[in-house]
C-alpha cells in the first residue's frame, strides 16, 4: 500500500522532482562516462605505459570531491521538494497516519526518483562514453582500428557508491524534517509567504557603487601585476601577497555587487519612469529588489563559480592545445641529450650552501666536450652501460646527428652579459613582453652559437643552410609568441649587437623558429640564442653553458626498438683532468615526448572539462531551485494579478523578466571576470605561442552555455506551470 501510495505521489509531482531527477542524471551520466577513461584509452589505441592508470586515477579522485559537490546540490534541491509537499505531508498526519508512515513514504519516494534517475544517467553515461572514446582517439591523434560496444564495472560500481552516499544523506535529511516539523507547520506551510525586506535604496547604491570600484581596481591590478607565477624568488611573497589582495577585493566587490542590485535596479527603472509604469515592471522590479535580498550571497557564490568554471576550462584545454600544436617544433630530433656546464654562480651556490667537497671536484670548462663519443665509452667517458649491465653503443641506432652548444654571452670566468631581452628592449624603446616582467629576464640573457652547428642542424631537419658572415649575427627562438615576435622586430629594425667589443648587424631581417629547437623539450628549449659565424666566437672565449646532442636514427630502423636500445643508458660522469666541468641534463626522446605531451594534453583536457561541467551544471540548479522556490512563494502575487485583469502574456513575461536577471547576471559578472583572467593568461602563455580559444575549446564552453540555457528553459517551463495552476486554484482566504 505504501508503494503504492509512493509511486503515485512522484507520478503526480513530477514537475516538482523534475528538477531534482535532471541533475541527478545529468550527474550519473558524467560520472560514469569519464571514469571510463581507462577502456577509452585502450580502445583508442594509446598504448602509452601508464597513460590510462593516471588518467583514470586522477579523474576517479576528482570524482569524490564532485560527488561532493553534487551532494550539496542534491539536498538544495530536495529542500524545495520539502518545502512544496509540506501541506500534503501534514495532511498524512491530520488522517492519522503516523510519522514514522510518512518518513517511509517519503524514503520510498527518495528511492524511486534515486532509482530512475541512476538507471537513465547509466544508459546516457553508456553511450556517452561511446562517443567519448572517438574524442579521446581524437585528443590523442591516434586511430580506432577494433572499436566494439563497452560497459565498466569500476566505473558503475564507482558512480553507485557516489550515488548511494547521496542518497543516504537525503533521506536522513528528510527523516529529520519530517521528525522535528509540528503539524501546524506543514499545514499553514502554503500559505506563510516569504517576507518582504526591501533595502534602503540610496544605501545599496552606495554598496554597489563600491562592489564596481573594488572589481574595477582589482581588474587593474591583475592587468598591471599579471599572475606571480613570473616573479623572482626574492620577490615570490610579495607578489603572492599582492595577489591575494587583489583576488580579496574582486572578491568582496562580487559579493558588494549583488548586494547592492536591489537598490540600483529600483533607482535605474525609476528615473526611467516610461519604462518603470509600463505594463507590469513596477511589480517586476518590487519582484527583483525583494528576492535579489535574500539571495544576494548565492548569486555571488555562482557568479565565482561561473568564473572558475569558464576560466578552468577555456584555459586548460588552450594552453593544451598550444603544447600539442608547438610539438613538432619542440622536437627537432628522435632523442637528444643535454649537458650542462658548471659556471662561476653554480660553483659558489655549491661551496656556500650545497657541500664544499662536492665542489672541490667541479671545475669551469674553458672549452666545450664532445657528446657523440661519451656514448660508446670514447673520449673523456668510461664504458657505458644500460640498466641491467649490457654495453650501450650509440652509433648502432644513430644515423645523422649534430651537437649545438650554447654559450653565456660574457667571458670565461666573468659574468658581465652582453646581449639580453631587457637590453634590447631599451635600445628599440620598447617595453619588455609582460611574461617577463618582475622576474629576472637577464639573469642569463641569450645564448650565443657557432653557424656551422646550426647550419648542420637546418641541414638535418631538411632546410637550407643560412650564410652569416663576422660581422653579422642571426637570432633563433623555439617558443615563438612575443618572445620571437621581439627579435623579429629587433632584426628587421636593423639594430645592432655588441659581443665582445665586436658590433654585429643582422644577418636578415627575422628570427628563426622553424629550426631552432636544440632540444626536445615540452614548452620549448631556446628561449633566444645568437647565432654567429664560428670565426668570431672562437676569439670571444665566452663561458660555455650547455651542449646538447641530436640524433635521428638510421634510416628505415624501427623507431620502437631504437628507444628501447638506448633509454635505460646510464651515463658515466665527464672527466677533464680528473675533474667534472658539468653534468648530464635531460635525456629523452621523440616518442617518449609525443606520448608525454599527449598524456598531459588528454589529461588537462578531461579535467578541465570534468570540473567545468559539473560546476557550471551545479550553478544551474542552484538558480533553477532558487526561481522555482520564488515562483511557488508568490503564486498569490500572480493569482491576484489574474484577478485584476492581467493576461497570461503579461504574467508569462514578468516570470520570464525576473529569471532572466537571476539567470544572465551572474552569468555576466563571470564572463567578465574571466575575460580579465584569461587576458592576463593569453599574455603568460603567449611566451610559448598564440593561445587560441576556438575549436575544440569553443565548443566545450558553447555545450556548457547551452547546459546553462537548459536549466533556464526548464525554470522558466516549471514556473509557467505553476503560475498557470496557482491562477486557476480557487480557495477562500
Amino acid at each position: 500500500m505504501l508503494c503504492k501510495l509512493a509511486w503515485g505521489n512522484v507520478r503526480r509531482a513530477g514537475r516538482d522532482y523534475l528538477v531534482y531527477l535532471l541533475t541527478l542524471t545529468l550527474g550519473v551520466t558524467v560520472f560514469y562516462a569519464f571514469n571510463t577513461i581507462s577502456m577509452q584509452v585502450d580502445i583508442a589505441g594509446i598504448d602509452e605505459e601508464g597513460l590510462a592508470q593516471v588518467m583514470g586515477s586522477m579523474l576517479g579522485y576528482l570524482t569524490y570531491f564532485l560527488a561532493g559537490v553534487m551532494a550539496f546540490l542534491m539536498v538544495y534541491a530536495n529542500n524545495f521538494i520539502m518545502k512544496r509537499r509540506k501541506k500534503e505531508f501534514g495532511l498524512y498526519q491530520v488522517l492519522g497516519m503516523g510519522r514514522g508512515r510518512v518518513a517511509t513514504i517519503m524514503a520510498l519516494e527518495t528511492v524511486i526518483v534515486s532509482v530512475v534517475a541512476f538507471v537513465a544517467g547509466i544508459v546516457l553515461g553508456v553511450g556517452l562514453s561511446q562517443l567519448m572514446t572517438f574524442f579521446t582517439a581524437s585528443l590523442f591523434k591516434t586511430q580506432i582500428a577494433n572499436f566494439h560496444f563497452f560497459f565498466s564495472v569500476h566505473a558503475f560500481n564507482l558512480t553507485l557508491a557516489c550515488m548511494l552516499v547521496m542518497f543516504v544523506l537525503t533521506l536522513l535529511l528528510n527523516l529529520r524534517a519530517v521528525r522535528r516539523t509540528k503539524l501546524i507547520e506543514l499545514m499553514g506551510a502554503e500559505r506563510r509567504n516569504e517576507s518582504i525586506k526591501t533595502r534602503n535604496p540610496w544605501i545599496a547604491i552606495a554598496i554597489f557603487a563600491v562592489g564596481v570600484v573594488l572589481v574595477g581596481v582589482a581588474y587593474y591590478r591583475l592587468l598591471r601585476d599579471g599572475f606571480p607565477l613570473t616573479a623572482t624568488d626574492s620577490k615570490l611573497q610579495e607578489a603572492m601577497n599582492q595577489f591575494g589582495i587583489t583576488t580579496a577585493m574582486v572578491t568582496v566587490g562580487t559579493f558588494a555587487l549583488f548586494w547592492g542590485l536591489s537598490g540600483m535596479l529600483i533607482k535605474l527603472l525609476q528615473s526611467l519612469r516610461g519604462v518603470y509604469w509600463r505594463g507590469l515592471n513596477m511589480f517586476i522590479v518590487r519582484q527583483l529588489a525583494a528576492k535579489v535580498n535574500t539571495v544576494c550571497f548565492s548569486m555571488g557564490v555562482i557568479a565565482m563559480l561561473l568564473f572558475l568554471a569558464i576560466t578552468s576550462v577555456t584555459c586548460g584545454m588552450s594552453i593544451a592545445n598550444v603544447m600539442n600544436e608547438n610539438l613538432e617544433r619542440y622536437t627537432p630530433a628522435d632523442m637528444s641529450q643535454t649537458y650542462v656546464y658548471y659556471t662561476p654562480d653554480t660553483l659558489d651556490y655549491y661551496k656556500e650552501y650545497v657541500n664544499p667537497s662536492e665542489a672541490d671536484r667541479m671545475v669551469l670548462a674553458d672549452t666545450t666536450v664532445d657528446l657523440y663519443p661519451a656514448w660508446h665509452g670514447k673520449d673523456k667517458s668510461a664504458d657505458n652501460n644500460d640498466e641491467t649491465g649490457k654495453k650501450v653503443n650509440i652509433a648502432d641506432v644513430a644515423g645523422e646527428h649534430v651537437q649545438i652548444d650554447s654559450y653565456l654571452s660574457y667571458p670565461f670566468g666573468g659574468s658581465s652579459l652582453s646581449v639580453s631581452a631587457g637590453e634590447m628592449c631599451k635600445t628599440m624603446g620598447e617595453k619588455l613582453p609582460k611574461a617577463f616582467r618582475g622576474s629576472k629576464p637577464d639573469a642569463i640573457g641569450l645564448f650565443v652559437t657557432p653557424a656551422s652547428q646550426y647550419n648542420k642542424l637546418r641541414q638535418m631537419m631538411g632546410e637550407e643552410p643560412v650564410s652569416i658572415g663576422r660581422d653579422q649575427y642571426l637570432l633563433t627562438c623555439d617558443m615563438g609568441g612575443e618572445l620571437i615576435d621581439l627579435y623579429t622586430k629587433y632584426m628587421a629594425g636593423g639594430h645592432a649587437l655588441t659581443l665582445g667589443g665586436h658590433t654585429l648587424k643582422p644577418a636578415t631581417d627575422k628570427s628563426d623558429e622553424d629550426t631552432a629547437a636544440i632540444a626536445n623539450s615540452a614548452m620549448g628549449s631556446n628561449p633566444g640564442t645568437v647565432v654567429v659565424a664560428d670565426e668570431l666566437l672562437s676569439q670571444l672565449n665566452l663561458q660555455p653553458y650547455s651542449s646538447s646532442l641530436l640524433v635521428n636514427y638510421k634510416q628505415g630502423m624501427d623507431t620502437t626498438e631504437a628507444d628501447e636500445s638506448i633509454k635505460y643508458t646510464l651515463l658515466d660522469n665527464l672527466l677533464v683532468d680528473g675533474k667534472e666541468p658539468g653534468f648530464w641534463g635531460t635525456f629523452i626522446t621523440r616518442s617518449e615526448m609525443n606520448a608525454q605531451a599527449a598524456q598531459m594534453n588528454g589529461l588537462i583536457s578531461y579535467l578541465a572539462i570534468y570540473i567545468g561541467f559539473v560546476l557550471v551544471v551545479a550553478c544551474a540548479a542552484i538558480l533553477s531551485i532558487q526561481q522555482l522556490s520564488n515562483v511557488a512563494d508568490g503564486s498569490r502575487s500572480y493569482r491576484v494579478l489574474a484577478q485584476i485583469g492581467c493576461d497570461d502574456r503579461q504574467v508569462r513575461h514578468s516570470v520570464m523578466a525576473q529569471q532572466a536577471v537571476f539567470f544572465l547576471f551572474p552569468l555576466a559578472v563571470g564572463l567578465a571576470h574571466s575575460f580579465v583572467a584569461l587576458k592576463v593568461i593569453i599574455e603568460l602563455v603567449s611566451i610559448f605561442g598564440n593561445m587560441s580559444i576556438g575549436g575544440t575549446v569553443g565548443l566545450t564552453c558553447a555545450i556548457f552555455l547551452a547546459a546553462y540555457g537548459g536549466y533556464f528553459l526548464v525554470t522558466y517551463l516549471m514556473s509557467t506551470g505553476m503560475v498557470r495552476a496557482a491562477i486557476a486554484t480557487r480557495y477562500s482566504e
